[in-house]
């Protein structure tokens, strides 16, 4: 669904910064699909494209998004925080403000849900749904712009400078077994991806 031609492969369990990096991917593609389908919202009920992209979009929220997190708040960030370096230090404000955009995000498509839940099961959806939805999308929509390009700029390159293989490697081994993968899928990645060696490279926070 996401694959471009000439893009970057999707990353593998032995690379679970770049997964993480992969998955704000699809988190703005389903956000772009609700959004789309709220604007052209009607008196209208749904046809077959529109049900489907609207159940995708919400499968994807209600089921990959929390993992997404959990990736987040019970694999990295405790890892980033308990590191004794001084670059630490400049992250964890950052890292206290994603966790906070964390529980306010889980709000908002809870709400989301229970619209798009019941605008399927009545092929309709009222003006008073529609405005909501479209309020609540528009603040996820500026909240995941900020947060994803925190993440993506200072949060998950400092991370793999500072972070061992031997921490990423647990990482991808705890995303694999959040997702009901045995942990040895990771073993095997990394036995057919070349590792690059570590370098002490500084990041710009």
């Amino acid at each position: 669904m996401f694959t471009q031609i000439g893009a970057k492969p999707e990353s593998d369990f032995s690379d679970p910064l770049g997964m993480l990096g992969d998955c704000h991917k699809r988190i703005l593609f389903f956000l772009n699909d609700l959004v789309r389908l709220a604007q052209s919202a009607s008196s209208a009920r749904l046809d077959v494209a529109e049900r489907g992209a609207l159940e995708r979009a919400l499968r994807y929220f209600k089921e990959s998004g929390p993992r997404h997190t959990s990736d987040e708040e019970e694999s990295l960030f405790p890892r980033l925080t308990a590191l004794n370096n001084e670059r630490v230090g400049e992250l964890l404000a950052k890292i206290n403000s994603l966790e906070a955009d964390h529980a306010s995000a889980e709000l908002a498509h809870l709400e989301i849900d229970a619209i798009g839940v019941c605008w399927l099961a009545d092929d309709l959806i009222s003006y008073e749904d529609t405005t909501r939805l479209k309020s609540l999308l528009r603040d996820l929509a500026q909240m995941y712009e900020h947060h994803l390009a925190i993440e993506d700029r200072d949060v998950f390159p400092s991370a793999a400078a500072l972070l061992s293989d031997h921490e990423k490697t647990a990482i991808g081994r705890e995303m694999a077994k959040r997702r009901g993968l045995s942990p040895e899928i990771v073993r095997h990645s990394l036995q057919e991806t070349p590792q690059p060696r570590n370098t002490n490279i500084e990041v710009q926070a």
